[in-house]
């Protein structure tokens, strides 16, 4: 009897040592221990934007069904056949406020040669048949000093000629000076021109 009341202090003094540890590691696994961190920041997230592509305005084309960009041109619509023009076809954008068509050669012994010079063309499609000028078309005079269409004539033996079939989207109306000469008359054309498409033909004699 003496025994067991003699032992009692000693074992209350070691059960509330097991209820310390046990409130302490109890505190730890609460994340007690994460109480001075800051908390994480919200992962960024990714915005989509949905908005709509602007549009794309429509090309200026040119193309003609008697031969291919860089192909030769058929005798007919040269010095050697018919001297017309050749068929062409084209489009632009609407909005213009008219389409001019130069027809050069940049390979003429005395620089530049304007062969045909149209311009009120409206804009849109349009094409034309064989020896016609773009309808409600106006021509100018060209290098050799006559309106219309003069056939490539390029002098016997001086190589490939290369015949550009310009065609310009003018914002406003062409004003030209008067008794203007076609490779300044075409300069104007180009500068003010807002875009612009060119199919190339060959020929030589």
């Amino acid at each position: 009897m003496a025994s067991t009341v003699a032992n009692s202090p000693h074992r209350i003094a070691s059960a509330i040592a097991g209820l310390v540890m046990l409130v302490i590691l109890a505190g730890c696994g609460a994340g007690g221990g994460n109480r001075d961190r800051p908390p994480s920041p919200p992962a960024p997230t990714t915005r989509i934007d949905a908005s709509t592509p602007s549009p794309v305005a429509d090309p200026v084309t040119i193309s003609s069904p008697a031969f291919a960009d860089g192909a030769a041109i058929p005798a007919q619509y040269t010095c050697q056949g018919d001297k017309i023009p050749p068929p062409l076809a084209w489009s632009a954008p609407s909005s213009a406020a008219e389409l001019a068509l130069i027809v050069d050669d940049t390979d003429a012994p005395g620089g530049l040669f304007v062969h045909w010079i149209v311009t009120g063309i409206a804009p849109g499609p349009g094409s034309t048949a064989d020896g016609q000028t773009p309808p409600n078309g106006h021509t100018l005079p060209n290098s050799a000093g006559n309106d219309g269409y003069f056939a490539p004539c390029p002098p016997a033996g001086s190589g490939t000629h290369h015949y550009r079939f310009t065609l310009y989207q003018l914002p406003t109306a062409l004003q030209l000076p008067a008794g203007s000469a076609a490779v300044q008359a075409a300069e104007a054309i180009a500068q003010a021109a807002t875009a612009q498409a060119r199919l190339t033909g060959t020929f030589q004699r």
